[in-house]
């Protein structure tokens, strides 16, 4: 059994991306409850940055999982781009790729391009906080851009399968 911090990116005063009245800390708070139910039903020990519409700074939030003596983070997030429908797919970001968080980001991937995501790949972040501040593996996953509908689409229409892609990406790296 791991302990695995589940971070929903943004939240409170702090909406992160929006796309018509769609929010990212809406759409990433439901899809962190969501894999970490498929987690704890799978043996996983669970700790949620939050669970409802409150702020915490990416700083508080690597401090949190720090301090819970985590073994893995993973922040869950919404891409967006300068135009509309102007890019589509999902990318995890790592602080190096080398090590657990990048098979990690590589597996989820995976799993998420197998729903029907193009998989834009991998991408080296040393300077965000929850990867550069994080003791443990930590992976930050842009769930698709929010301000295209294909994306918006695919993550509706299959919810659960997207939920459980991100859950399986994760075992697998257990």
């Amino acid at each position: 059994m791991a302990l695995i911090v589940l971070d929903a990116g943004h939240g409170g005063e702090n909406p992160g991306a929006t796309y018509q009245g769609r929010q990212e800390k809406d759409d990433a708070l439901n899809l962190v409850l969501a894999v970490g139910a498929i987690l704890e039903e799978n043996g996983q020990e669970i700790y949620y940055t939050r669970t409802t519409d409150i702020y915490e700074s990416p700083a508080q939030k690597a401090a949190e999982a720090n301090q819970v003596g985590a073994d893995y983070f993973v922040s869950i997030h919404r891409n967006s781009s300068p135009y509309p429908n102007q890019y589509t797919g999902i990318e995890s970001l790592v602080y190096n790729k080398y090590g657990i968080a990048a098979q990690m980001a590589k597996n989820i991937n995976t799993q998420l391009e197998k729903v029907g995501f193009a998989n834009q790949g991998i991408t080296e972040r040393p300077n965000l906080a929850v990867l550069r501040r994080t003791r443990m593996p930590a992976v930050l996953v842009e769930v698709g851009f929010i301000n295209t509908d294909a994306d918006n689409n695919l993550l509706d229409s299959r919810f659960d399968e997207v939920a459980n892609a991100i859950a399986e990406g994760i075992l697998e790296s257990l």
